[in-house]
């Protein structure tokens, strides 16, 4: 197979350095800082993504166009991630080092974080709540930051820039469906338009709003996954849910017989080495793919000249997000199920037996069993969140200065209901009565089944309120041009307050899964950068920050870089920074989880060898210190023409003090020391992890990124653009263990899966009245860790976009994605395919129809 390396080493050999004249450019504040400069390419490497290339993939949302950059390495998740506390929303994970290392910024500043965190611990913004028809421009740097920015922009920054002036009014329309009979639709609308001119008429304002409607898929909805059977994939087996069994831990010890989902199965098809025959259902008909959605985005800006030298603005975000999934089969009632203590902060074992008497035991003696409560139906969960952002500022020059103020408040409100619980209360009475029958649940009558099910609400907010001020000037002229300087500071204050449903509370909901964050601090920073032209050709910039938290202390972020335009084809740059991470609320501050997860338990005394379901509680830290990150970027920009452009840019980001829990496999390790971690049953078979958040080790991630961008010259047969970035993970180098030496999980999923080689490569063809984009998008495969022998195969899509200009103000296009209608690649740590790199729905057209008044 050939290499994308290798793709990119052949397009740069064919373009010969050419010397070209550098064009004269209107000085701009670009993404990594605050000094305005005339230079199209920094010292840092920043892709900017412009208002035609957005518009040219045929994506509805920020989240579909962000998370296919070659840079988004792996570690970040959209709503595919269904099991996830924050169900329905999407984030970006630049070099793969998780989505809390990606700064996301609106127009240059932060907006609120969801409401809630990601697993357990990542506080992170939500893509999915962000406008995309107010969006001119995306600007992402792939270079740390916090020197300018302050915490959480280890990895990169993504700027997501609106329009600040707009004329006339843009409307479309687009719906699509999938090709490939899974029945799933999907509808958007958007419109953009503005009033008035700054320059005219001294005001202006642009409002646009964008909505987007997209049906659930489920598993069984998909052809190839609705019969659950993989048995044909390496270690695959059969997808199939053994339940309804009594007496012991062994599911052949059947309880009833064929009824609702139930089947009969051989056993050693749903896990291999066992036999004998069980009673299963098929996972298919649980499992949420793709959560039904609904979402409306508004945006309005307006600005208003007060005099030649000030400019005051005001701007307002809205978005509003529905998710809707299955959120799993009914409750399975068995060994190991507990509620929550709120007292006690722990967990109370339930006592699931089948007391002599009951019509299900047919022995003298109480009967342990584990079943599945199918007549309760699927149980289902829907978010609505409710996201904003407020800003108001001024900004101008006076006496050589430029100057930026603002002050700005930002929401994400989250309320999840779900239906279908199980209330403990009500089954530890039908289970005591014997009114309930779990071996025939036909025989159950309505009104039992409404006593047991249990529905609830589960609110969360994260507020953030911020006020910003930064002013740069030329301090003075030196030989080789003017030393620019730049300073400023700002204050915010981050809140979170993420709770459970009352039912988890007071011990009535069974099985419960908590993510209780409450936490509230300061952060009150000062920054200050200056360029110097050191000689011709040659700058140098100098830039710093110091935060200071009301929670862990301060942090100073230092940064310096070089660009040296060594000829008029060739670019040098380099960059050497400093930057943090601060432990987020839910690390640091009052917070409990409870989770549920699997281990394998030498010392179990039934299956030692299989994987056992615990639940895990895990608890903040006070006395956490930042993540402490250390940055080197060298990179070069060949020009052979002004048509043509090759970027290559090396990064290496080394992290000390990693924020994480010990891995069950070091509490089990150290088990004898540390007993207070391990909750075991009767039996000797786990029911608990305890865990608290911690400094632990180092991470080491490097790689490189390379740009190529050429533009042919315009010919009878249209116009021609090729462009391509292409990302190449060397190392991602932690520990496995607590004190274990680093190991390299690039090409791997020892930290998630981490693909070497990832990139989008596109073609643009314009022709009269016609348009055509098609887009290859490449990710590498990986192997699998905790399966030997077993390798995920590199998987490539290719979407098209093919537009005609109806007339000067209608267009139509069509919108392709996977065009090949490729499959995801099988991997079986994720049952059938890894939902951080890979969509399910195989080919969706789309039609798009769009005016301009």
């Amino acid at each position: 197979m050939i290499k994308p390396l290798s793709i990119t080493l052949a397009i740069a050999a064919a373009f010969p350095p050419v010397a070209v004249a550098q064009e004269e450019l209107t000085r701009v504040v670009v993404t990594g800082s605050n000094i305005r400069t005339s230079q199209k390419e920094g010292a840092s490497a920043v892709q900017v993504l412009t208002a035609k290339e957005l518009a040219a993939t045929g994506k509805v949302t920020v989240s579909d166009i962000l998370r296919t950059i070659s840079a988004n390495s792996g570690n970040s998740y959209n709503e595919q991630y269904t099991g996830s506390f924050s169900a329905g929303t999407s984030g970006l994970s630049l070099r793969g080092l998780g989505q809390k290392n990606t700064l996301i910024l609106v127009n240059g500043k932060r907006v609120s974080p969801y409401a809630t965190a990601q697993n357990l611990q990542e506080v992170f913004v939500d893509l999915n709540s962000l406008p995309m028809a107010a969006v001119q421009r995306i600007e992402v740097l792939k270079d740390g930051a916090s020197s300018v920015y302050g915490s959480d922009a280890v990895a990169g920054v993504v700027n997501i820039i609106l329009y600040k002036e707009f004329t006339g009014t843009e409307v479309s329309a687009q719906v699509g469906s999938s090709t490939e009979g899974t029945g799933q639709v999907e509808r958007s609308f958007a419109l953009q338009t503005g009033f008035g001119s700054l320059d005219e008429k001294g005001w202006n304002v642009v409002f646009s709003i964008d909505g987007q409607k997209r049906d659930k898929l489920q598993q069984s909805d998909v052809p190839w996954l609705r019969d659950s059977d993989f048995r044909g994939n390496a270690n695959g087996t059969l997808g199939w849910v053994p339940t309804n069994y009594y007496g012991t831990s062994d599911p052949t010890k059947l309880l009833g017989g064929v009824q609702g989902p139930l089947q009969v199965k051989n056993y050693g098809d749903i896990t291999p080495g066992k036999s004998g025959s069980v009673l299963a259902y098929n996972a298919a008909d649980y499992r949420t793919l793709i959560p039904g959605v609904e979402r409306l985005h508004t945006s309005v800006r307006g600005n208003l000249k007060i005099n030649d030298n000030t400019e005051a603005y005001a701007e307002a975000l809205y978005g509003y997000s529905w998710a809707g999934q299955t959120f799993g089969a009914p409750l399975t009632v068995g060994s190991g199920l507990r509620a929550w203590n709120n007292a006690k902060q722990a967990l109370d074992n339930i006592n699931v037996v089948l007391p002599v008497g009951h019509p299900n035991n047919s022995t003298n003696a109480p009967q342990p069993f584990t079943a599945t409560l199918f007549d309760l139906g699927a149980r289902q969960k829907q978010d609505k969140v409710d996201f904003y952002r407020a800003l108001t500022g001024v900004k101008g020059s006076w006496n050589g200065w430029d100057y930026d103020a603002s002050i700005a408040r930002s929401g994400s409100k989250m309320k999840e209901t779900v239906q279908n619980f199980v209330n403990r209360y009500e089954f530890e009475k039908v289970l005591a009565e014997g009114s309930y029958n779990f071996a025939d649940q036909s025989k159950n009558s309505e009104a039992v089944r409404n006593r047991l099910r249990l529905s609830t609400l589960r609110p969360a907010e994260s507020t953030l309120t911020v006020a910003d001020f930064n002013a740069s000037t030329e301090l003075a002229q030196l030989p080789a041009g003017a030393l620019g300087f730049a300073f400023g500071g700002q204050w915010r204050q981050e809140e979170m307050d993420s709770n459970t449903s009352s039912a988890v509370l007071s011990g009535t909901e069974l099985r419960p899964a908590i993510n209780i964050i409450k936490g509230k601090r300061e952060v009150t920073a000062a920054f200050a950068e200056f360029n110097v032209p050191v000689v011709k050709d040659l700058t140098v910039n100098l830039a710093g920050r110091a935060d200071r938290y009301s929670d862990f202390g301060s942090a100073f972020s230092p940064k310096a870089s070089v660009r040296y335009q060594a000829a008029p084809w060739l670019l040098l740059r380099s960059t050497v920074s400093r930057g943090f991470r601060a432990p987020s609320l839910p690390e640091i501050t009052n917070s409990t989880s409870v989770s549920y997860g699997s281990v394998i338990d030498k010392l179990d005394p039934v299956t030692p060898t299989q994987p056992r379901g615990i639940t895990n509680i895990t608890i903040a830290n006070t006395e956490l210190s930042p993540e402490r990150s250390n940055n080197f970027n060298f990179g070069f920009v060949v020009a052979p023409s002004s048509n043509s452009s090759v970027g290559v840019d090396l990064y290496r980001i080394r992290t000390k003090g990693v924020i994480g829990t010990e891995s069950a496999d070091t509490i089990l390790a150290n088990e004898k020391t540390s007993p207070e971690k391990v909750v075991r049953d009767a039996q000797g078979r786990i029911l608990t992890l305890y865990r608290q958040y911690a400094n632990q080790g180092e991470r080491v991630a490097s790689g490189i990124d390379i740009d190529l961008r050429h533009k042919l010259p315009k010919t009878a047969y249209g116009n021609f653009i090729l462009n391509a970035q292409i990302s190449r993970v060397f190392k991602f180098e932690q520990p496995l263990s607590n004190g274990a030496a680093l190991t390299n999980g690039a090409g791997t999923n020892y930290f998630g899966s981490i693909p070497k080689w990832r990139g989008t490569t596109s073609a643009t063809w314009e022709l009269g009245q016609w348009s055509t984009n098609a887009a290859w998008n490449f990710v590498d495969g990986y192997e699998q860790t905790t399966r030997p022998g077993e390798r995920v195969k590199p998987v490539a899509t290719v979407d098209l976009n093919v537009g005609y200009k109806i007339s000067a103000a209608t267009s139509v296009n069509l919108i392709v994605t996977n065009l090949f209608d490729r499959k995801p690649s099988w991997d079986s740590s994720f049952a059938f395919f890894d939902y951080t790199q890979a969509d399910p729905r195989g080919r969706f057209a789309s039609v798009k129809l769009n005016h301009k008044f």
